[in-house]
């Protein structure tokens, strides 16, 4: 397989969308992207299925020191996933953990209010979610959106994405009821590799594609 794959993530939005054909004009469906990356491949996965897009924001709880490894995370609609196996082998204190979250819950709080402004929360209960993001190495965070989404009830979880490592995608799937991986490329080594264009999607972009999803500019991205 040639790299990079995808020109960008529209692009890549684009072809994951060919893939999820099955999900598209079905009321029940609705698109949530993992913010920054996974937004710009959301919309065209929305657009293409005529599904509503909304954000579901996870941040992860680094372990204080080593930030990269994730003893749980925090999730929109207030729920907190722990990873117990680290916590008990590392005798993290709940007093640390509640710091590390509060942090992190801040951070949530203020880009939910970035995002979505005063629009409530979508109300997935009885639904079947599509997860996207730009892709998958580890899957640390995807896992987290998984529980976090699964404490509010949906009907069905489908996670679908442009690249992922062989593994994850293999993981993901003891997990949730699909798993749409656009390609798993072997050797992976990492996400941006597969894309000609992997620039840091804005805050900005972010609020522009929520808005033209949600507003009167439906189907009219440049």
């Amino acid at each position: 397989m040639q790299l990079p794959y995808f020109r960008d993530r529209k692009e890549a939005g684009r072809l994951l969308a060919a893939k999820l054909a099955a999900y598209a004009n079905r009321p029940d469906v609705l698109v949530l992207a993992l913010p920054r990356g996974g937004v710009p491949v959301a919309y065209e996965v929305a657009q293409a299925l005529k599904a509503p897009l909304d954000v579901f924001i996870v941040r992860k709880l680094g372990v204080p020191g080593h930030e990269e490894l994730a003893m749980g995370a925090v999730a929109s609609g207030g729920v907190r996933v722990l990873n117990d196996a680290i916590v008990n082998a590392l005798r993290i204190p709940d007093s640390v953990i509640d710091q590390v979250a509060a942090k992190e819950l801040q951070e949530l709080s203020r880009r939910e209010h970035l995002y979505r402004g005063n629009r409530p929360a979508p109300d997935v209960r009885g639904r079947t979610v599509i997860l996207v993001d730009d892709g998958l190495a580890t899957g640390a965070t995807m896992h987290a959106a998984i529980k976090a989404l699964q404490q509010q009830k949906p009907a069905r979880i489908v996670v679908a994405v442009p690249t992922a490592a062989p593994e994850t995608c293999e993981e993901l799937r003891a997990e949730v009821d699909d798993v749409i991986c656009a390609i798993t490329p072997q050797p992976f080594y990492a996400v941006g590799l597969w894309y000609q264009d992997f620039s840091q999607t804005t805050d900005e972009e972010v609020r522009n594609l929520l808005s033209l999803a949600s507003g009167a500019g439906k189907g009219q991205a440049a």
